[in-house]
């Protein structure tokens, strides 16, 4: 008989992670081939774009794993919207990720409302479509080539 629970519980959090990467591990040799390897660490990312005040203009938030770039968040204040800002913090993160970090491939999610278009205009392409999440949005999933 099991028990199931619903709390948030780190020390569980960590067991199960723990014993879902050694499964797929011995599930996976493309898995087993990256663990050992620097490119098996999830390194962040991130990149700041600062006023002479050191105020936040925009950023970057994102890590490395597998030869891959993820980007999670990219945000530009709005007076500088429209300024080529984002496409700065774009392409260095993706420089970085090539050039330091021996990435071939990025990804990152955006909804609809955001900046699809703006991916694409970087080279992104979309590779899914998720309706209706949340209910009335679409999130896509873009990735793009780095070599």
């Amino acid at each position: 008989m099991f028990r199931i629970e619903a709390e948030v519980d780190k020390e569980r959090r960590d067991l199960l992670h723990s014993r879902l990467r050694d499964t797929n591990t011995a599930a996976s040799p493309v898995i087993a081939a990256l663990r050992g390897t620097p490119a098996a660490h999830e390194t962040p990312l991130h990149l700041w774009a600062l006023h002479d005040s050191g105020a936040l203009a925009g950023g970057l938030v994102g890590h490395t794993w597998a030869r891959w770039l993820h980007v999670t968040h990219l945000w530009v204040d709005a007076p500088h919207r429209g300024a080529g800002l984002g496409s700065r913090l774009l392409r260095q993160a993706e420089r970085i990720a090539r050039d330091q970090r021996d990435c071939t491939a990025a990804r990152l999610e955006t909804w609809d409302f955001q900046a699809p278009g703006f991916y694409r205009r970087h080279g992104y392409e979309v590779v899914c479509a998720i309706p209706d999440y949340p209910p009335g949005i679409t999130e896509y999933t873009l990735t793009k080539r780095l070599v």
